[in-house]
């Protein structure tokens, strides 16, 4: 390609995302999802109850987190709850209506709603299911299909405090594939539940770098959200899923500084973990940090005009120095707020948990509540 038509190239392309930015971003006069974000600044991930489970009897949908535990999460001082929920709690022989999980479900969601929190319905399956999605155009299909009648089940709940979330970290590599799937997905959902707001995301795994290269969607009524766990050397040592040397990793601090990490290292015979470890240190991954991506990602949401929520973030707890662990979490925390970006902590009571249960009590943790900056009266 010559230069001038090089030239004129790049010109078209920028003019035109110029314009799609102006034609499909959401005026904060008109659109409802600015004012129902407000209802999302404060809010705790309810997981592996109706997702990242290989057990959905109703034995244990009932019990593993319960209508109590809804309930507590209010005298927390979160403002809503994001239920993750693989796909297969909708495979029932028969009639939703008649289907003892959706059932469970619809009493938490029916709980959340009485304790005045804020419900995110997200679809959040297996990454066979996702992998599917990466190459199969009938796996689309039933995805479009699946999310009409979740859409249309839900239509009649309260718009105002009821979201839908296309899919938890899409893990496609095909960023443009993606769009199109998402852009398909939200106008079956738009068709079903025309009132309710819709959060989307980016490709892959969700992250800020996914994020902002989402074309604009043609909605009025959408939040766009991403997921914040850096640097993953940190928040997910000694986790067994992920990059294979995260399991052997300990003593990982944070901040992180040259002389800090220097204990990690030391410990490492794998010498991807230890050059890994090494660029942790000169990194500078402390508040400052943080706080510029932050203010990165709320500056994309300005010129995209779309509020923006992350609904994902948290420390693997049972390897991280607790100290620590409360430090990223409060400077986490901190950086969102600071730039104006609603907040879903992972988790409730798993290995990122703000809470322990044990012999049929719950016990929060005070100190991370705390760092979260919550009101709480229990």
């Amino acid at each position: 390609m010559s230069s001038p038509t090089r030239i004129k190239t790049i010109l078209f392309l920028f003019l035109f995302s110029m314009l799609a930015i102006s034609l499909f971003g959401q005026d904060p006069a008109s659109s409802p999802a600015w004012n129902r974000a407000k209802h999302l600044q404060h809010g705790i991930n309810a997981s592996e109850w109706f997702a990242q489970s290989s057990d959905y009897s109703e034995q244990r949908l009932s019990t593993y987190t319960t209508l109590d535990d809804i309930a507590l999460m209010h005298r927390l001082g979160f403002d809503h709850v994001r239920l993750s929920i693989d796909p297969e709690i909708f495979n029932c022989a028969g009639a939703w209506s008649d289907c003892s999980r959706i059932k469970i479900l619809d009493s938490v969601v029916a709980q959340a709603l009485k304790q005045d929190l804020a419900v995110i319905i997200d679809v959040h399956p297996t990454s066979e299911f996702k992998h599917q999605l990466a190459t199969d155009s009938f796996a689309v299909e039933r995805f479009r299909m699946l999310w009409g009648r979740i859409a249309e089940h839900f239509r009649t709940s309260d718009p105002e405090r009821t979201f839908f979330e296309v899919l938890n970290e899409p893990e496609l590599p095909d960023p443009y594939r993606w769009s199109g799937i998402q852009e398909i997905v939200v106008a079956e959902i738009r068709r079903m539940a025309p009132q309710h707001t819709i959060i989307v995301a980016g490709a892959e795994y969700s992250d800020i770098g996914d994020l902002i290269v989402v074309p604009p969607i043609r909605d009025d009524n959408l939040i766009y959200n991403f997921h914040y766990y850096e640097p993953h050397l940190f928040t997910h040592q000694g986790a067994s899923w992920g990059v294979p040397f995260w399991l052997d990793l300990r003593d990982v601090p944070y901040p992180a500084t040259p002389e800090s990490v220097a204990p990690a290292i030391a410990e490492q015979s794998n010498d991807t973990a230890r050059w890994e470890l090494t660029e942790l240190g000169l990194a500078h991954w402390d508040l400052p940090r943080i706080s510029a991506e932050m203010q990165f990602a709320a500056d994309w949401a300005k010129k995209r005009q779309t509020p923006l929520l992350c609904n994902e973030f948290g420390v693997y707890r049972n390897f991280a120095h607790r100290e620590d662990r409360l430090r990223w979490v409060h400077d986490v925390r901190t950086a969102l707020e600071q730039n104006g970006i609603g907040w879903t902590m992972w988790d409730y009571r798993s290995g990122f948990g703000v809470v322990t249960k044990k012999a049929g009590s719950t016990t929060a943790d005070e100190e991370l509540l705390r760092a979260l900056g919550l009101v709480h009266d229990h």
